[in-house]
């Protein structure tokens, strides 16, 4: 009976209090709720990549406490870049990174850890980058894996320009964005690569076409095989210091004129 006092002395709570006091917190996707939203909104191939990547940045700034300025790092076989950032402070810390081979986000995406700087100024690891990060206004930072393709990794870099700026909350909410950011990611990731890919296969059967084209005025003006048709329009190619293309274009287009 919720008259009964307990074993203190006081009134027992009722259910619905006790029920109260059990419930859980948001967790962090229904803190997120926004961002995800947003996210998911995002139809692949409306956007360039870059613009995804200036989206995701924006949102995290917006969602995750404490973060001042956020940046995305990309490492694939041609080294570290970051598509999009916030601003200076990001793409300042990006690079000095970059440019010693040592810092959180590179390990990050090279790893698949979550790094945590609470003080830039005391941190150990990273000898040439963090004093250098203190001297320029990055006091605490958060790294985040995001994991794109299989040949390429990167990190959501979180940065801020106090000490302690997050605390176990924030790296929580960085952890779960950067999940949904990744997945965003890599689908426009794919699309772009996808596009390109058969934009290459276009122009490559266009050339073809023209220089077969080519080698058939050729072969109609001077009498001989296809071999040495080509062979006359590599010449041609290497001793102008043209693409093959270019050349092949030429000789039809001339061909025409003349017609």
């Amino acid at each position: 009976m919720s008259d009964t006092p307990s074993a203190a002395g006081r009134p027992a709570p009722s259910a619905s209090q006790a029920g109260a006091a059990e419930a859980p917190s948001p967790g962090p996707a229904r803190e997120l709720i926004s961002a995800i939203h947003e996210l998911t909104r995002i139809v692949v191939g409306e956007k360039p990549l870059d613009e995804v990547f200036a989206q995701v940045v924006q949102l995290a700034r917006r969602e995750i406490p404490g973060a001042d300025e956020v940046s995305v790092t990309m490492v694939d076989g041609s080294g570290a870049t970051t598509p999009a950032a916030t601003g200076e402070l990001a793409c300042t810390l990006d690079e000095q990174q970059y440019s010693t081979g040592q810092g959180p986000c590179l390990q990050a995406a090279t790893t698949g850890e979550t790094l945590h700087i609470p003080d830039m100024q005391a941190e150990q690891r990273w000898p040439e980058y963090t004093p250098f990060a203190a001297r320029n206004g990055g006091l605490s930072s958060l790294s985040v894996p995001l994991p794109v393709q299989d040949t390429t990794v990167g990190a959501l870099n979180i940065y801020a320009r106090v000490v302690d700026a997050f605390d176990e909350h924030s790296r929580e909410l960085a952890e779960h964005f950067a999940g949904y950011a990744a997945v965003t990611v890599r689908n426009a990731s794919l699309y772009t690569a996808t596009t390109n890919l058969a934009e290459q296969m276009q122009a490559a059967m266009e050339s073809r076409a023209v220089i077969e084209q080519a080698k058939g005025i050729i072969m109609g003006e001077r009498r001989c095989s296809p071999d040495e048709a080509f062979r006359l329009l590599s010449k041609v190619s290497q001793d102008a210091n043209r693409k093959l293309r270019d050349v092949a274009t030429a000789f039809v287009a001339q061909a025409y004129q003349s017609s």
